[in-house]
């Protein structure tokens, strides 16, 4: 499996001649990560994740996501299909598992959104913006975000234990930023002896 990191949050996942995309959100402005697509994941309904109006324009693509972005779809009519923690579904020749409900809490006062994870042919997960705790040998793991810290960057490496992680959600940082993210994720590899690092924009890696 190829994974290839887009703008802030997508990922585009190809096995063979197949690709399925996640979370190609207004941060992703790069057209290639859509180009011969079969479908389109999306976790959760914030911007950085979901850009309608791009789904919108491709008729021949379904989306599976949670009830939270469905509402905002229905003129799509069956091409959305509504998943919930739990469902196990094959994808443009993917297994996916759906995993996870509610967004990370990221206000006080405001109650989390929907947000599911998908984890992918058992080897990758997306985790949209929870921290959700799987066994996975690769996990695509937010960098950063106004509802996460590092020490909870770190605490979610040690939980889950991947062989491999790869940063994404780290549209916002500068490029001071970027580099102290590289630094956590190079430190606590060689503390996992494992393989954590951050792909750029239009990136790849091979598992």
């Amino acid at each position: 499996m190829r994974i290839t990191k887009y703008g802030h949050a997508c990922v585009r996942l190809e096995k063979g001649s197949r690709a399925l995309v996640i979370d190609p959100g207004v941060m992703t402005p790069e057209p290639e990560a859509l180009e011969g697509a079969e479908a389109v994941l999306i976790t959760h309904e914030h911007f950085d994740h979901f850009a309608p109006e791009r789904l919108r324009e491709r008729p021949d693509l379904p989306v599976y996501t949670c009830p939270g972005v469905a509402r905002h779809l229905t003129e799509l009519g069956d091409r959305v299909r509504v998943v919930k923690d739990g469902d196990v579904l094959d994808v443009a020749g993917f297994r996916v598992a759906v995993l996870g409900e509610k967004h990370h809490v990221s206000h006080p006062d405001v109650p989390p959104v929907d947000n599911v994870g998908f984890l992918v042919d058992g080897e990758v997960f997306h985790p949209g913006d929870a921290l959700t705790v799987v066994e996975v040998p690769t996990l695509l793991v937010p960098g950063q975000a106004p509802w996460m810290t590092v020490p909870d960057l770190i605490r979610y490496l040690r939980a889950v234990k991947p062989r491999r992680a790869y940063a994404i959600h780290d549209g916002l940082l500068n490029e001071w930023g970027l580099k102290v993210l590289d630094g956590v994720l190079a430190g606590e590899g060689e503390r996992a002896a494992a393989e954590f690092r951050r792909l750029p924009v239009g990136g790849s890696a091979e598992i």
